[in-house]
């Protein structure tokens, strides 16, 4: 299962002051679940999408494999943030794509997540991260 782990390129720097602060919120209660490996909690608090591409054992193998390879967060700088209002595809509704540069303890990795608005709330649909130490 390594749709969750791609290879994907950092854009241009957009002010964190144009992330709204629910979206931040998101990104930051994920980050402490992966912190403190509550990958059950990260799997049923995301998106359907996220659901339709793995079961909760696949998501929560790649959150542990990503923890071997990687280690713990140090620290995550986001580098870009992307709004859309997307009227199909995959990622069909309004979205929100964040890229951060992040030190992990084993070597920095470009991280990115991928919410979507569902009834309200901003959910994980994706996380990519992009590490040489993946290989």
């Amino acid at each position: 299962f390594l749709p969750m782990l791609m290879l994907s390129p950092c854009g241009e720097t957009e002010p964190r002051s144009r992330v709204p602060s629910a979206v931040q919120e998101v990104v930051a209660r994920i980050g402490e679940q992966i912190a403190q490996e509550r990958y059950d909690e990260i799997y049923n608090e995301s998106s359907e999408r996220w659901k339709q591409d793995a079961t909760l054992e696949k998501s929560n193998e790649v959150f542990k494999t990503l923890r071997a390879k990687l280690g713990k967060v140090e620290s995550r700088s986001l580098t870009y943030a992307n709004e859309q209002e997307n009227s199909g595809g995959a990622l069909k509704g309004h979205v929100f794509i964040l890229s951060y540069r992040t030190r992990f303890e084993r070597g920095e990795a470009g991280e990115t997540f991928t919410l979507i608005e569902e009834n309200g709330q901003w959910l994980l649909a994706r996380y990519f991260v992009n590490s040489t130490l993946l290989q």
